[in-house]
């Protein structure tokens, strides 16, 4: 794939419509085989795929999935290798699509393709069964407008949420970094919701969905951790080791891991040393 980003890449447009129907295997291979950009939004619905089922994004790689949905963005590279794929393809200008739902959000990152359930399935199924009748059947346009309305906002909206699962891991990801280079000098939320620029609640609300528990037992899980490392393999001392942890106060060291571990520390190191 790499080996065409210096050629020139043509541009599909939109005929005299504002939207288009085909099926993946009703339709030109050109629109799918060759590199290409399209001029306005594309919504793929894969229903049937194979396990060499390809597609390339802006020159990254995508395996795709039975009922995986791909929306492509108006000015986005793209290239499918189609096998044996079933499924149904929207083309839709940029005016309908805008007047449909806003698009800012879905230009701040790349789209993967995203699987749908099996309730979604079923409605994606109806409304595509009716807008394809309709659309074949040249009906009004109004009522095929009102039927894609209810299709974009049926996969913008599970494209949400895909992304709202997204960025949760990514900030846990995050705070998993933070936390171990930071643990020693920095044990309050505060410093972690900050430099992930969040709010305290909700950075205590997406480690509780993700972790059912709060940063701040995180960071003491991570504290008590190198505590016992330190005193099951080394030799220092535990006010050595409280130091180290970032604690001036000893007792205060040893509560935590009481707490955390149902031990003090003088007994595990008792019980584990290895040393």
């Amino acid at each position: 794939m790499n080996e065409i980003q210096n050629k020139n890449i043509p541009t599909h447009h939109l005929s005299f419509e504002e939207f288009q129907y085909a099926t993946l295997e009703n339709g030109h291979p050109e629109n799918f085989d060759d590199v290409h950009r399209h001029n306005f939004f594309e919504i793929i619905w894969f229903e049937k795929t194979s396990s060499e089922s390809i597609l390339y994004i802006d020159f990254e790689k995508y395996s795709v999935s039975e009922h995986s949905i791909c929306v492509l963005l108006p000015g986005q590279v793209f290239k499918m290798d189609l096998k044996e794929e079933k499924g149904h393809v929207l083309a839709i200008s940029k005016e309908i699509f805008e007047e449909i739902c806003s698009t800012e959000s879905l230009q701040l990152k790349p789209i993967s393709p995203f699987i749908i359930n099996k309730e979604d399935i079923e409605n994606c199924r109806l409304l595509i069964t009716i807008l394809r009748e309709e659309y074949l059947g040249r009906s009004r346009n109004n009522f095929i407008k009102a039927i894609l309305r209810a299709f974009i906002l049926l996969v913008t909206d599970k494209l949400s949420l895909q992304r709202s699962k997204n960025i949760d891991l990514q900030r846990m990801e995050f705070l998993t970094d933070l936390i171990n280079e930071n643990y020693t000098s920095q044990k309050e939320t505060d410093f972690y919701a900050e430099s992930l620029n969040i709010t305290t609640h909700h950075l205590n609300h997406v480690v509780r969905k993700l972790r059912g528990t709060t940063v701040k037992k995180l960071v003491s899980q991570r504290i008590v951790l190198e505590a016992k490392r330190e005193l099951s393999y080394g030799q220092k001392s535990i006010k050595e080791i409280s130091y180290q942890l970032g604690f001036t106060d000893s007792s205060y060291f040893s509560r935590l891991f009481k707490k955390q571990t149902g031990f003090s520390p003088e007994i595990f190191k008792t019980e584990n040393s290895r040393g």
